[in-house]
């Protein structure tokens, strides 16, 4: 299986790289930073070195080109401003989404965040509402593309640097919570195969229900 990951270098991305990469998976991380690129073969995937904010979808595309699926894990970050919280957690996602059907990438994953649909009444802080209305505005995009992609989003809880459990709650609504960064991985990794989430918005947190188990029951 050939996974591309956008926002190669996150800690979750470099997380799923290692589980994927070790059972045989070809990876590849999207980057915009060629200085990069030898964390991501550390963690036994190839760097593709590509600005989402800056390409258009033939770019993409000709990443995409013959992978199994794609996976877009990118984000502006805490620290970012909010005009990249649009251009990224927004428009890169959706560029993605167009190579993605250019390349005929059919199953499609995208990493939102818990609220998201929410952004208007979970906080007071304003520029955490800007980003989480750029994540429902992405997951909106992806939702209108049943046709061309296989889609699947993600919406972990709070995320922490905990070692993980490798038990998990997922669900259309799980209730607020947090989850380990290792556990996302762990579900994403998960997620590539697993055809019963394709069409949902799935919320995630800490359960009591193994990675393997809790996505058979979906």
């Amino acid at each position: 299986m050939r996974v591309v990951i956008a926002g190669g270098h996150g800690q979750i991305a470099l997380r799923l790289t290692k589980l994927l990469s070790a059972d045989g998976h070809e990876v590849v991380g999207l980057v915009r930073n060629p200085d990069h690129e030898a964390d991501i073969a550390a963690a036994g995937g190839k760097a593709a070195v590509l600005d989402l904010e800056q390409a258009d979808a033939d770019a993409v595309a000709d990443v995409l080109a013959q992978a199994d699926v794609a996976i877009f894990a990118a984000g502006a970050g805490p620290g970012s401003g909010d005009d990249r919280k649009d251009t990224v957690d927004r428009g890169a996602a959706a560029l993605f989404a167009d190579g993605s059907v250019q390349a005929g990438v059919r199953r499609h994953i995208q990493v939102s965040s818990m609220g998201a649909d929410r952004a208007d009444t979970l906080t007071d802080d304003e520029s955490f509402t800007i980003y989480l209305r750029a994540k429902k505005a992405a997951e909106d995009d992806l939702r209108s593309r049943s046709r061309d992609l296989d889609w699947t989003v993600l919406r972990p809880g709070a995320l922490t640097n905990d070692p993980g459990t490798g038990n998990i709650l997922i669900a259309d609504q799980t209730g607020r919570g947090s989850i380990s960064r290792d556990d996302v991985a762990l579900t994403l990794a998960g997620l590539c195969t697993a055809t019963a989430s394709i069409g949902r918005v799935l919320e995630l947190i800490t359960g009591e229900t193994p990675v393997t188990e809790a996505l058979a029951n979906l």
